[in-house]
């Protein structure tokens, strides 16, 4: 199963033109805005180059995810490192049977929706217009139809749980 669980801004966006969260943090949620429960219940994560890089600028003292496998979708082949495995294409996702978390950006997103890949979707809206950035849903060759699971609020956030709906 590979579930997104992402914040976005209520207009759209998952990040400024220049790849900036401090939107984000702004923001007066709830505890962990519902991150501690999710992540115990996933075994690896995908993210997209861009998203590894900015975790490697922002939080360079430590891997976050040291206690899961992880993956990096690149161009660029490169050798794994002790904390993530670079994959150039999806064919090593195919045979993992672990819950995924799809970690994003937008480019990564895109490409597992147009493969059919995601099963789950947790959206996490903030009070937060933009105008302008990084789109959470790119354009692309994809049409979903969801069934909405459940809402829960943060504080000011507000999360929508849906699944994708067979049919």
């Amino acid at each position: 199963m590979i579930k997104l669980f992402i914040a976005a801004t209520l207009d759209g966006y998952i990040a400024t033109a220049d790849d900036r969260l401090d939107w984000l943090f702004e923001v007066s949620g709830d505890g962990d805005n519902g991150y501690g429960d999710f992540i115990a219940t996933i075994d690896t994560l995908v993210m997209g180059k861009k998203t590894y890089d900015w975790l490697m600028r922002e939080q360079p003292e430590a891997w976050p995810y040291a206690d899961k496998k992880t993956f990096v979708l690149t161009r660029a082949v490169r050798e794994p490192d002790e904390n993530v495995t670079f994959i150039t294409d999806l064919e090593p996702l195919e045979q993992l049977t672990e819950t995924i978390w799809l970690v994003g950006g937008g480019e990564i997103i895109r490409l597992f929706l147009e493969a059919g890949l995601v099963d789950d979707f947790q959206v996490t809206l903030a009070p937060v217009l933009l105008g302008r950035g990084k789109p959470l849903f790119p354009a692309g060759n994809y049409q979903k139809n969801l069934q909405l699971i459940g809402t829960k609020t943060y504080g000011q956030f507000v999360e929508l749980h849906y699944k994708t709906r067979q049919s």
